[in-house]
């Protein structure tokens, strides 16, 4: 009974939350597109579906991932895990949180994959590029780029390093990028950086931070447990425009193995012709004696 008084709080909630969304929809299609809105019926019932959907994705968010992601990153940093047998930790080493790491890279590459925004924007990136933009392939960079970034974030809780060195020296890495990255990909690139921080990655990075910095020695969890979303953001730019700027190199260097063949099979023909036509000359003045 609790739990549907939970859903029915959270459904309301949710209700106002969207309906400021369909007011200004509607809003535009009827006082200034002035055209009736096609398939009511069916519009309708979509908003309806979205509304539970939501309702029940943020309890089960609340109700189960947000606790398990502070649960994990608790454990992983117990001291009796880290160092067994000890009760309180006298010395913080980075590598002694290996597992945090790992956790953290497997948790951002799995929450990016299964994040409902990257997978709609990957296809409509298929669609519009019709097919020179993989989806599959665009979703797994992304990924990988959150993985890395959730996992180097962590790191940075670890040491207890000031965030801002981490994030301009990302751009830096991004703005260079920008200049020598196919400029089809760019700003599907730095779309990829917003679409990973949504409704699934960020309620388990948050937690996963905040229970960083409230178990490790030393750690705030106000000026330490936040920014692993920053990393989140960052990270999948710099990984998409690489792997736009690895395929380039990878098709470049297979068009110039392609030329080089091609020339060599053209010379060999070359030079098949001409020893016929040395040959020929040869076989006429035998012929005439």
């Amino acid at each position: 009974m609790d739990l549907l008084f939970e859903f029915l709080n959270t459904l309301k909630n949710t209700v106002v939350d969207v309906l400021p969304i369909l007011s200004i929809i509607l809003g535009f299609q009827l006082l200034v597109i002035r055209k009736p809105i096609p398939h009511v019926k069916q519009v309708g019932f979509g908003f309806l579906y979205v509304l539970i959907g939501l309702a029940l994705f943020l309890l089960g968010l609340e109700k189960a991932l947000f606790p398990l992601g502070k649960m994990m990153a608790e454990q992983l940093t117990a001291p009796e895990f880290i160092h067994a047998g000890e009760q309180v930790l006298t010395s913080i080493h980075w590598s002694d949180y290996a597992w945090v790491y790992v956790f953290a890279a497997a948790i951002g590459f799995s929450t990016t994959i299964a994040e409902p925004s990257l997978i709609a924007v990957a296809i409509k990136a298929e669609e519009v590029s019709g097919g020179a933009i993989n989806a599959n392939s665009l979703r797994i960079s992304v990924a990988i780029g959150v993985a890395v970034g959730i996992a180097l974030g962590s790191y940075r809780i670890v040491v207890g390093h000031p965030i801002h060195y981490y994030i301009i020296a990302g751009y830096v890495v991004v703005v260079i990028q920008t200049f020598y990255c196919p400029k089809l990909i760019v700003p599907l690139a730095y779309d990829s950086g917003g679409v990973t921080t949504s409704t699934v990655t960020v309620p388990l990075v948050a937690a996963l931070g905040l229970g960083l910095a409230s178990t490790i020695p030393g750690r705030s969890p106000l000026i330490d447990g936040f920014g692993l979303i920053a990393f989140a953001s960052l990270f999948p730019i710099i990984a998409v425009m690489a792997y736009a700027q690895i395929t380039e190199a990878k098709a470049h260097r297979a068009e110039k193995k392609l030329e080089k063949r091609n020339r060599i099979k053209q010379e060999k023909q070359n030079q098949r012709k001409l020893n016929e036509n040395d040959k020929t000359p040869l076989k006429e003045s035998t012929e005439d004696k």
